[in-house]
């Protein structure tokens, strides 16, 4: 690592805080202290390196729980030595995680074996987004079509959604010379890690997008049109492919789920697919019987048979 600085305090916020703030004190960080803004100033470039390997981490929830727990040593490369060197058939031996290890031993998994280079990760997919709307019982009913907006991340007009500044690329990482894995020496083991310096893609941005800052994406709203079936009823969810979150680097984007919720009605209960009401009648009409209108759904009236002698609470 570049710096033991505390993460949290190179980025301003709390240990506790949300994605949401995360995201907001960076991007404010980032543009103070972008090269673009302080050319020829080192110290500036510097602290703009700093403040993105913290928000690397930070913003992913696995990266961010190891930091969490064992703070730089997390992604330090190199651990100790393994005492006396040659023990048997596990030393020199790669593995990914403990997970590895124990396949390793007990058998199962499939091939790679002892040293087995790992297929790096490409850029991360855009994350899945939830909009909850709230609709009539009428409009559950006729189903209905309607526009929505929604402040999403989309990719970078100016970059073209690769994160580096146009006219410019990337090259290849120098911490994992293009693998997108470290190696490090623990105990009997070699571990092997994702590479923090380029996040497991095995290329680095040397100039980032100065709208982006090398992510690839920006935040804008954006209008999407949402058709709702007839008949959906609370809880139900509708998913509209690719219209989440916009993936790093031009990788694909998520998906954005709707999630029904039905306004209580004045009239109608639903239970599933059936409607229930309320309806008064007065005394003579339970005894002797007759007909009440009601209104429906459908916008028609409803003629209702009352038997005679109905009692108050009976279902129809």
């Amino acid at each position: 690592m570049a710096t033991e600085i505390d993460y949290y305090e190179q980025l301003g916020v709390s240990r506790d805080c949300d994605g949401a703030t995360l995201k907001s004190s960076y991007r404010k960080l980032a543009m103070k202290w972008h090269p673009d803004k302080n050319p020829n100033d080192g110290a500036a470039e510097a602290k703009f390196k700093s403040i993105s390997e913290a928000y690397d981490v930070l913003k992913d929830p696995q990266k961010r729980a190891a930091y969490d727990q064992y703070g730089h040593a997390a992604f330090t490369n190199g651990g100790g030595n393994a005492a006396g060197g040659g023990q048997g058939g596990f030393a020199g031996a790669a593995f990914n995680d403990i997970g590895d290890i124990f396949e390793t031993i007990f058998g199962g998994g499939s091939g790679g074996g002892f040293g087995g280079q790992q297929q790096q990760r490409g850029p991360a997919r855009g994350a899945d987004l939830r909009y909850d709307m709230e609709i009539s019982l009428e409009e559950a009913f006729h189903g209905k079509q309607t526009e929505i907006e929604i402040d999403v991340s989309v990719g970078c007009d100016e970059c073209d959604g690769s994160g580096a500044e146009p006219g410019t690329g990337v090259k290849r990482c120098g911490s994992c010379q293009g693998h997108g894995k470290v190696r490090a020496q623990q105990g009997f083991f070699v571990v092997e890690r994702t590479c923090t310096a380029c996040q497991g893609r095995g290329e680095v941005i040397e100039n980032p997008c100065h709208i982006c800052y090398g992510e690839g994406r920006v935040d804008k709203p954006q209008a999407l049109e949402v058709e709702i079936p007839a008949g959906v009823d609370s809880g139900t969810r509708i998913r509209l492919s690719g219209k989440g979150e916009a993936g790093a680097r031009g990788a694909p984007a998520g998906d954005l789920y709707i999630f029904i919720h039905l306004k209580q009605h004045e009239i109608f209960e639903r239970d599933g697919t059936t409607l229930f009401t309320r309806a008064p009648i007065s005394f003579t009409l339970a005894a002797l019987g007759g007909e009440i209108t009601i209104p429906g759904l459908d916008g028609e009236k409803h003629e209702i048979r009352i038997p005679a002698g109905i009692q108050s609470g009976k279902q129809i």
